[in-house]
This record gives structure tokens, C-alpha cells and sequence, in this order.
């Protein structure tokens, strides 16, 4: 079975994707917090809930494809919806394609369980 993101990167760009991660989920969150302190209504307030639910999945790697497609969604409807300026929620829509496209890195949840795997064939020896 050939999975989206069945190569993890290693060394440096695993770092890099790590970085991207953290950057992106502390953003999320911060615009959801923020939107709450404000009194914010539910109905502009529930994307952000959703798109900083799916940047938890990003910041430790787990279900990484997938989450990075919802929190993509999430703020493409904030962007188009809202009335303020897009500009971050448009950087937020390029970062979380870019995360579902490349993968967590092997710093990360998915790397551990599902990662590399080496299988051996030895000859028979008769």
C-alpha cells in the first residue's frame, strides 16, 4: 500500500519541516485565542476552532496529510468569508498544502509508526 506521505525526510529537512510545523501550529492557535479573548460570535469563531484542532495534528506529526488538507479548507473559508484582511489566512492555506504535500519529517508521530521499515530476503539455503 502506497501512502501520500510514505517518505520521511531526513537530517536537516526534517528540521525544517519540524520548524514549519511548530511555526504553523503556534499561529493557528494564537488567531484562535486571540478571536476568543475578543468575544468573538461562534459562527466566525468555529473555523478557527477547527483549523487549530487540525494544527495540534500538525505540531506533533500525526495524521499529518490529512490535517494539513483540513486546516487548509478551514482557512480558505476564513479568508473568503471574513471581513478582514486574507493575506495570513492565504500564507496559512500555502502552509498547510505544503505540509500535506511534503510530510511531517521523521520528527514526528507519523515517522514512528508508520516509518521506514527494511525487510531482509535471505537465500534458501538447500
Amino acid at each position: 500500500m502506497h501512502r501520500a506521505s510514505s517518505t520521511f525526510a531526513d537530517r536537516l529537512p526534517s528540521y525544517g519541516l519540524l520548524l514549519l510545523r511548530v511555526i504553523v501550529a503556534t499561529a493557528l492557535m494564537a488567531r484562535c485565542l486571540q478571536l476568543e479573548r475578543n468575544g468573538a460570535s461562534l459562527r466566525i469563531i468555529a473555523p478557527h476552532v477547527i483549523a487549530s484542532a487540525a494544527g495540534l495534528f500538525v505540531l506533533f506529526g500525526l495524521w499529518s496529510s490529512v490535517a494539513g488538507v483540513i486546516m487548509a479548507i478551514c482557512e480558505s473559508l476564513i479568508a473568503f468569508s471574513q471581513a478582514h484582511d486574507p493575506w495570513a489566512s492565504v500564507l496559512l492555506v500555502s502552509f498547510g498544502i505544503a505540509l500535506a504535500l511534503l510530510g511531517p519529517g521523521s520528527w514526528s508521530v507519523d515517522a514512528r509508526r508508520s516509518g521506514w521499515k527494511r525487510i531482509e530476503i535471505r537465500p534458501h539455503d538447500n
